[in-house]
């Protein structure tokens, strides 16, 4: 008689912090509500799962019933709630503090929300360093679960991922589950009786376990898997069937790891799961790397060998983008501010921005990942703001300071008062990085330069998606589709920063000659003061906004140019327009081409204000969208990242002074 596979499956639900209500609602409905009420009719099908902070608050504020029938699947002993960071953070890239911090605040709610305290954790996006031991461990967590690819990689064969290992770090403990990649794949894009039959399979071969552990989007949000998994019942089938077997014993994990013993002890590399490996790397890398992949493939030796095509690893994200990287540092510095504060100080309202700040989201692309969306990005930056707001009151700052706050060896100088701030980095282009509205709290500097991605070769060769082999469904990782056209120009790549006031001298007859040579001369209080030949910058704040200024001396006829990328959060929505002489002039999405303009307003019904753009000399003024082309699991997309203003100038009265202003308005 066979003995029984123990089935550990596990599903992790997680939202973005900042995402749109209508997404969530969406979620909702398609996956997290038909997955809950269709597990609960089957009493008998244990299994786990894990809810990132965030999203467990909006559901127990938005659909008390549904998660008063998980509250009762957890009393039954049907689920086994798992922990993490509170708000999703990647351990790895947080301080230890931080790292405490995070998981046992998700702890804590899931004890008093939902009745269990959490033994086990979902390590986000699965991002492997063995530095999260001792945090995880000082938080109470038992075991995690981690991708057999990340076993692999130590030379351990599937035969031998049989159960649960145990590794180590500054002297605690943590318990490992390598999570079967077979069984990502096939559940639920195969059909259900495909499924079960692999799994009576490796009962055959005398497994012990079979480990699942992934994102419960697949069970309805990616395409096709709703109509799949619901519809046609792909779920009610694999249910059942695995019930009916005498090869399959579905369980929670906290069951067999207290019945089961370790395999013993290893130690794995830092690593993620093999697709963000490739996505992490720069773009001739991760062509190169998924190149090796695919010879590998139609050699048939990739199984053999992937585990020492490893490709990149997570923290890549950060040196590959400015923009992510600018984040996570003002993030770290602020995460040191709170630590430095007297106990009496802080202010619970610290720790809760400070957390959301750290949601992994914004920080990274691949297939997922959302530095891209622009109110993801927003997300990070209205907490980092709010949260340097309040330490700011608790303990404030000198009115500049001057420091390399992003460690690419070039200082930013912070100036603020009140009501903004301004970062501006001194690499030659003298250009605003930052601009913060405190009341607003937002980062009107919050853009992305567009960069090469390794998926644009794609989008070249408009490949048609791979035809399918199975009688299942294709995962979203197998899928080349389009949701806009994408024009080559979409496809260019930023040679410059996109931030505020990027200067050039258009010589008479002759483009734009970008100006990359401002030297800092002088410094003090609320005021900056830059030079080059012919011309004297001077970067101030305002009480409610910046202004810069300039003098120019002898420089040739022509035209001095300033461009200003403005992260207006309605994009190129309807709640964002123009208005130029009282009247309305278009929307940020749209083209705008004005002469003699001294001023200009954008107002934003997603910002709840205003910004005026006032010119002591009229100017050429045009508009355009900035967009950049991203992936998802849905296709390639074109999303709108800033609104970018070009101002003109003639240069024929060179010692005249110039003056712009960007004044913030809050809405009244």
């Amino acid at each position: 008689m066979t003995k029984p596979i123990s089935l550990l499956l596990g599903v992790h639900a997680h939202q973005p912090v900042g995402n749109f209500s209508e997404v969530l609602e969406d979620a909702h409905l398609r996956c997290y509500r038909p997955f809950i009420h269709t597990l609960y009719r089957f009493p008998d099908f244990q299994f786990a799962v894990h809810f990132s902070g965030w999203l467990l608050d909006w559901l127990l504020l938005h659909y008390p019933e549904d998660m008063a029938l998980l509250q009762e699947m957890v009393k039954r002993g049907q689920v086994e709630l798992f922990g993490a960071g509170e708000t999703e953070p990647v351990l790895a890239v947080i301080p230890s503090r931080d790292r405490v911090g995070q998981v046992t605040r998700l702890s804590d709610k899931l004890e008093k929300k939902l009745g269990q305290r959490p033994e086990g954790a979902w390590l986000t996006e699965r991002v492997w360093e063995a530095t999260v031991v001792p945090a995880l461990a000082d938080a109470h967590i038992r075991y995690v679960t981690v991708d057999d690819y990340h076993f692999f990689c130590t030379g351990k064969t599937a035969a031998e991922l049989d159960g649960f290992y145990t590794t180590e770090e500054d002297g605690r403990r943590l318990d490992l589950f390598p999570i079967s990649e077979e069984l990502r794949y096939r559940f639920p894009f195969s059909p259900a009786d495909e499924a079960v039959a692999y799994l009576e399979r490796l009962a055959d071969e005398g497994r012990d376990c079979a480990v699942y552990f992934d994102d419960i989007e697949k069970f309805g949000i990616w395409p096709e898997t709703y109509e799949w998994v619901y519809e046609k019942g792909w779920l009610v089938s694999f249910i059942e069937k695995v019930l009916a077997s005498p090869k399959i014993s579905p369980r929670r994990y906290s069951d067999y790891h207290g019945a089961a013993s370790t395999r013993g002890v290893v130690y794995l590399p830092t690593v993620s799961y093999s697709e963000m490996n490739e996505w992490t790397l720069p773009a001739p890398a991760a062509n190169g790397y998924a190149d090796l992949v695919a010879r590998a493939k139609a050699e048939g030796r990739f199984e053999r060998e992937k585990a020492f095509l490893r490709g990149g690893m997570w923290k890549n994200f950060l040196s590959r983008y400015p923009e992510s990287n600018w984040m996570h540092k003002r993030m770290l510095s602020l995460s040191v501010r709170v630590e430095q504060l007297p106990a009496n100080k802080r202010k619970p309202a610290m720790l809760d921005a400070l957390y959301r700040a750290q949601a992994n989201d914004a920080y990274w692309h691949g297939l997922f990942g959302g530095l891209y969306l622009p109110h993801l990005r927003r997300a990070v930056y209205h907490a980092i703001v709010e949260l340097e707001g309040l330490l700011d009151l608790a303990a404030p700052r000198p009115a500049q300071a001057r420091f390399d706050c992003d460690l690419d060896g070039r200082d930013e100088v912070f100036l603020h008062n009140a009501a903004a701030q301004a970062v501006v980095r001194l690499d030659g282009n003298a250009g605003v990085i930052e601009f913060d509205s405190y009341p607003l709290k937002h980062n009107f500097a919050d853009s992305l330069a567009r960069q090469t991605e390794h998926y644009h070769r794609k989008i070249h060769l408009r490949e048609e998606s791979a035809p399918q082999e199975c009688a299942g469904i294709a995962s979203a990782h197998d899928r080349v589709s389009f949701k806009h056209e994408i024009l080559p120009e979409d496809l260019a790549t930023d040679t410059r920063p996109r931030c505020l006031f990027l200067d050039s001298i258009r010589p008479e007859g002759s483009v734009p000659q970008p100006v990359l040579d401002y030297q800092l001369e002088a410094g003090q209080g609320q005021l900056l003061v830059f030079a080059r030949v012919g011309v004297e910058k001077r970067v101030g704040l305002l009480d409610n906004g910046l202004e810069v200024s300039y003098r120019f001396g002898a420089e040739p006829r022509g035209a001095f140019v300033t461009e200003i990328n403005l992260a207006m959060p309605s994009c190129d929505g309807p709640a964002g327009r123009f208005v130029f002489e009282g009247h309305v002039a278009g929307g940020f999405g749209q083209p705008l081409d004005l002469d003699q303009v001294k001023e200009l307003l954008l107002q934003d019904d997603v910002l709840g204000g205003a910004v005026k753009l006032t010119s002591s000399l009229p100017a050429r003024l045009t508009s355009r969208p900035h967009f950049s082309v991203s992936q998802s699991e849905a296709g390639f997309e074109k999303i709108m990242q800033a609104v970018t203003l070009t101002l003109e100038w003639p240069l024929d009265q060179f010692r005249r002074e110039l003056r712009v202003a960007l004044e913030v308005l809050p809405k009244a």
